[in-house]
C-alpha cells in the first residue's frame, strides 16, 4: 500500500495522516463496535490445557462490563486513577478495558517495581484503587501504600480467595445499570486522559507521561492500514513483552483494530514452548529477544558439529537480504539492476533445508513478520532474520509519543533504520542532530502529582494548563513548544526517502577531553554480535580515551569454557581469565575497527557481574540504565584511565 511520504532533504519528513476519528468517541467505542457487529470474531486465546480456548471479542467485552460495574459501584469516578500490579497476562488485558469502561485511567506499575517505586507511583498519580495479580504483590502494594501514606482498594486480578478479588467485584457491581455503565464508559472523548504511564527511565525518577485516548485510538486506526499484512485480519500474536510498557498496549489495541487473535505470555520460561503450540503470525519484541534467539539457533548448531555449515549459512541469509534490499531501492537502467546470483540461489535453497526451516519451525510455523522496538536491533542480525524467511521490522518511538512514531512497513523497508514516520507524524532533525517528532502520537504532557481525576460527568475538552483534571508538569510548557515538536533526546538522520536512522542519544554522547565526539551505540552494539558478550558500556567522557565495560552471558560461558578446557568458571573467574580476556580482545579489535583512532576502545573491564533488572542496572524495556552503571562501578571506570592499566 502506497501513502503520501512528504520527505524534506535530510532535515524534515512526515505521513498524511490516513483516519480521522469522532473527537466524542474514545477507545472503548473500539471494542464496543466490534462486539456489536461481529461478536464471534476471536480477539484473545487462553491457555486450556496443552491448548487454547478462543475468548471472543462478545465474551471479552461481557467480562470487561461485569469487572466496570464493579469498579463503579466501589465508587470510582470518571477520571479516577487506577494502578494494575501484574505480569503480562489476560487478565491485565481485561482490566485495562474495564477501567477505560467505567472512565478510569489506567496507571501500570512494572512487575518488577521495588516497593519504594510503588509507593512513588501510588503517591504521584493518586491512584485510588489497584488491581494485584497476586497475594505476594498486594503485600507489595499495602507496604508500598503505607509508606505512601494512602490507603488504596486492592483487588486481586482472580479468584484465589486472599482478599478482595474478581468474583468480589463482580457481585458487587449486579446492582449497576446498563444507563450508569453507559454514562461511565461514554464520559472521556479523544482529549481526555486514558493512562498515566510512568517512564522506566534509565536515569532519574519516573516521569508519569499522560497518555490520551487520540494517542491509543487514532494511532492504532492509522498504523494498521500501513501493517496490514502484519495486523491484519485472521492473524495471531503472542505478547510478552511487559503490558506495563506502553508499546505493548498499544500494539494490543492495533490487534484490536486489525481484528488479530492475542494470547498472553506470564512466563518468559515458557515462551519457546508458547509458541510452538500458537503459532503466531507475528511477534513484538526488542532485540535481546531476537539476540537471544539467533544465540540458541547459533549454539544449537555448533552443538551438533554444524558450526561451520551455520556461519556459511548466516553470510549466505545476510548476503541475500542485502540484495533484496538493493534490488527494491534501485531505480536505474533494468538492465543494470542487481541479480541474485545463481551461486547464491542454490546456497540459499541448501541452507533453507538445513537451517532457515528449522528455525521458522522452532518459532512456530506460521511467522511471517517480527516487529522490534525499544533499541536498536543490529542490523546484520536484521539482514540474517530476513534471509531466513522472518522479516523483521524495526520501529521507533518513546513512552511520550504513545510508541511507535516510525517502522519500516512490509511494502517499504530499508535494514538498519526504524523506517518512515507513522501516518499523522512528521520527524525533524534539529540542527544539532536531534530527532523531533510531532503528530498524533504524541502525549499530552508530565503529570506534576496530585489525583488524576475530575468530578464531572462530562469530560472537559483539552486544556494546556489542566487536562480534564490531570495535573500538567508546568516544565511540558518549554518540552512541548508552540510548534507541537517533542525533543526526544535521541540523536539521528533522515535519508532522502525519509527513513530515519537512530544514531544515539544525545546525553550521553561522550566528549574526549581531546574534544572528540563518540556516539558509544554503534561500539557497543558491535561489542555485543559476540556471543560471550552480554552487555556491553562504552565509557570515556571528560577521559583521555575511550574504554569499555562488558559483562559475560552465562549461558555462552559455560559453552566457551567446555570448548576450551576451563571448567567451570563463576562469573569472577571469568573475568580475569586469560583466554576469555584474549577472545575479547578480539571482540573489540573488531569493532574498533569501524571507527577512527580517536573514536576507539582502548581499555576495556571485564565486570563480575551481570547487568539486570533486579540489580537496577537495566530498564524494563532491557536498555542499559547508563548513569546506574557509570555510578556503581565507578572504581571499575577509574581503574581503566590508571597507568598500570593493561588492555588484556
Amino acid at each position: 500500500m502506497t501513502h503520501p511520504l512528504h520527505p524534506f532533504p535530510f532535515k524534515e519528513a512526515s505521513t498524511e495522516l490516513l483516519v480521522t476519528v469522532d473527537r466524542q468517541s474514545n477507545t472503548t467505542d473500539l471494542l464496543a463496535q466490534l462486539a456489536r457487529r461481529s461478536p464471534w470474531t476471536p480477539l484473545y486465546a487462553v491457555r486450556s490445557g496443552d491448548g487454547w480456548s478462543d475468548v471472543t471479542a462478545g465474551d471479552f467485552e461481557d467480562q470487561v462490563k461485569v469487572l466496570a460495574r464493579g469498579l463503579i459501584a466501589s465508587g470510582l469516578k470518571p477520571s479516577d486513577p487506577v494502578a494494575v500490579f501484574s505480569p503480562t497476562s489476560f487478565e491485565w488485558s481485561l482490566v485495562d478495558f474495564a477501567i477505560w469502561y467505567a472512565g478510569g485511567v489506567t496507571v501500570p506499575i512494572y512487575e518488577t517495581s521495588a516497593p519504594a517505586q510503588i509507593a512513588w507511583i501510588l503517591a504521584d498519580s493518586g491512584a485510588r484503587h489497584v488491581f494485584v495479580a497476586d497475594g505476594g504483590r498486594r503485600r507489595a502494594v499495602q507496604t508500598a501504600a503505607e509508606e505512601a501514606g494512602c490507603s488504596p482498594s486492592i483487588w486481586l486480578m482472580s479468584d484465589d480467595g486472599y482478599g478482595p478479588d474478581f468474583s468480589d467485584l463482580r457481585l458487587l457491581g449486579e446492582p449497576v445499570a446498563d444507563s450508569l455503565l453507559e454514562a461511565h464508559r461514554a464520559s472521556n472523548t479523544l482529549d481526555t486522559p486514558a493512562s498515566l504511564v510512568y517512564t522506566s527511565g534509565t536515569t532519574g525518577r519516573p516521569r508519569g507521561c499522560i497518555i490520551t485516548h487520540a494517542n491509543i485510538s487514532v494511532l492504532a486506526r492509522n498504523t494498521v492500514p500501513v501493517l496490514r499484512e502484519v495486523i491484519g485480519e485472521n492473524g495471531r500474536t503472542l505478547m510478552f513483552l511487559p503490558l506495563a510498557h506502553v508499546l505493548a498496549r498499544a500494539v494490543q489495541v492495533m490487534c484490536l483494530v486489525g481484528r488479530v487473535q492475542i494470547a498472553h505470555v506470564s512466563n518468559p520460561g515458557t515462551l519457546m514452548r508458547d509458541v510452538e503450540t500458537f503459532a503466531p503470525t507475528f511477534l513484538l519484541g526488542v532485540p535481546r529477544i531476537f539476540e537471544k534467539i539467533f544465540a540458541s539457533t547459533q549454539r544449537r548448531a555448533e552443538n551438533t558439529g554444524l558450526g561451520k555449515p551455520f556461519a556459511a549459512a548466516v553470510r549466505t541469509a545476510v548476503r541475500w537480504s542485502e540484495l533484496e534490499q538493493e534490488r527494491a531501492w534501485y531505480r536505474g537502467p533494468a538492465s543494470a539492476a542487481p541479480r541474485i546470483p545463481v551461486r547464491l540461489r542454490a546456497a540459499h535453497s541448501l541452507f533453507d533445508s538445513l537451517f532457515y526451516r528449522r528455525l521458522r519451525t522452532a518459532l512456530g510455523g506460521s511467522l511471517n513478520y517480527a516487529i522490534c522496538g525499544a533499541s536498536a536491533l543490529d542490523p546484520q542480525l536484521t539482514h540474517f532474520f530476513r534471509g531466513a524467511g522472518i522479516p523483521v521490522l524495526e520501529g521507533y518511538g518513546l513512552t511520550e509519543t504513545t510508541a511507535p512514531a516510525a517502522v519500516n512497513v512490509p511494502t517499504s523497508t530499508k535494514v538498519g533504520t526504524v523506517g518512515i514516520p507513522l501516518p499523522g507524524t512528521t520527524v525533524r532533525i534539529a540542527d544539532d542532530g536531534e530527532v523531533l517528532i510531532r503528530g498524533i502520537g504524541v502525549f499530552a504532557g508530565y503529570h506534576r502529582g496530585g489525583p488524576v481525576r475530575h468530578d464531572r460527568a462530562e469530560a472537559a475538552p483539552f486544556d494546556p494548563d489542566a487536562v480534564d483534571g490531570v495535573h500538567l508538569d508546568p516544565s511540558t510548557v518549554e518540552e512541548l513548544p508552540a510548534d507541537g515538536f517533542l525533543r526526544t533526546g535521541d540523536l539521528g538522520r533522515l535519508d532522502d526517502d525519509g527513513f530515519l536512522t537512530i544514531t544515539g542519544r544525545l546525553k550521553d554522547l561522550i566528549v574526549t577531553a581531546g574534544g572528540k565526539n563518540v556516539a558509544p551505540a554503534p561500539l557497543e552494539e558491535a561489542l555485543r554480535r559476540d556471543l560471550l558478550v552480554d552487555q556491553a558500556v562504552v565509557v570515556g567522557n571528560d577521559r583521555k580515551y575511550v574504554a569499555a565495560l562488558l559483562t559475560l552471558d552465562e549461558e555462552e560461558l559455560a559453552v566457551f569454557a567446555s570448548r576450551h578446557g576451563l571448567g567451570t568458571l563463576t562469573l569472577t573467574e571469568a573475568a580475569e581469565n586469560p583466554q576469555i580476556r584474549e577472545h575479547l580482545q578480539h571482540v573489540v579489535d573488531e569493532a574498533n575497527a569501524a571507527v577512527s583512532r580517536a573514536e576507539s576502545i582502548r581499555r576495556f573491564t571485564v565486570l563480575p557481574t551481570a547487568l539486570s533488572l533486579e540489580s537496577g542496572h537495566l530498564s524494563e524495556s532491557l536498555k542499559v540504565k547508563r548513569d546506574a552503571v557509570t555510578h556503581d562501578f565507578a572504581d571499575a571506570i577509574d581503574a581503566l584511565y590508571a597507568p598500570e592499566t593493561a588492555s588484556t
